[in-house]
């Protein structure tokens, strides 16, 4: 008798332990939650990089000649952009070549884009770029979509002190449209916008600047994008 008993609250036991398997094995606490499909998220790798020119004659306005992949198409955006300069030295890492918005008395931006291909920015999407600021400015990331609608991202950089190189996490980021030809916020916040083919990517400053002198500008040196490229 006593050794039926012991045998019978064995195979309990064991009953009970598979149960708690089978509910740890439930949906939802399966590894990967929140990864559509399942799986894990891939990093996107670089889809394109731009360091600008080291061109002689020093400070100058920026224009076509200052893009160094050849690849990439320049866009200048707001009532004074024609005024972005571009300075700086190679191999300097004090003053490297760089985009100055110094001379915008408005609010100004810049963007690429690759003359083959769009940019897909979902999944783990991001943005890379070395950057310096005076006074209270900062770059934001700009966006021009496949349907011609601007948008400009709620995270904005910017170091007063040295050069920085700071990552921007596309998925992170929240929205808003932006007229490209006045340089200024539009509307509410745009829920879910397409970035699976997204045209041009740069960076808005959205203050006038001081000009020389440490007032108030911002420095956007070398920019790299990590996405994935689909034929225009």
């Amino acid at each position: 008798m006593h050794r039926k008993f012991v045998i019978v609250m064995a195979v309990n036991a064991l009953l009970l332990s598979a149960a708690f398997v089978g509910l740890a094995q439930e949906p939802g606490g399966a590894k990967g939650k929140g990864v559509k499909g399942g799986g894990k998220a891939v990093r996107a790798s670089l889809l394109f990089k731009e360091t600008w020119k080291d061109t002689p004659g020093g400070e100058h306005p920026v224009n076509q000649e200052s893009v160094s992949n050849p690849n990439l198409e320049l866009k200048l955006y707001g009532p004074t952009s024609k005024e972005m300069q571009v300075t700086g030295a190679a191999n300097d890492p004090s003053n490297p070549v760089h985009l100055w918005t110094g001379l915008c008395t408005t609010a100004c931006g810049a963007t690429l884009r690759d003359k083959e291909n769009f940019a897909d920015l979902t999944g783990l999407a991001r943005i890379r770029w070395t950057h310096k600021m005076s006074g209270y400015h900062q770059i934001r990331p700009m966006l021009k979509l496949a349907d011609g609608t601007f948008i400009v991202g709620d995270r904005a950089d910017g170091s007063t002190v040295d050069w920085l190189t700071t990552e921007i996490s596309i998925p992170e980021l929240k929205w808003r449209k932006i007229d490209p030809a006045r340089m200024v916020t539009t509307g509410d916040w745009v829920n879910n916008p397409d970035l699976s083919k997204v045209d041009e990517i740069g960076f808005a400053d959205l203050m006038a600047s001081s000009g020389h002198g440490q007032g108030g500008w911002a420095d956007v040196g070398e920019v790299e994008v990590y996405g994935k490229a689909v034929k225009r």
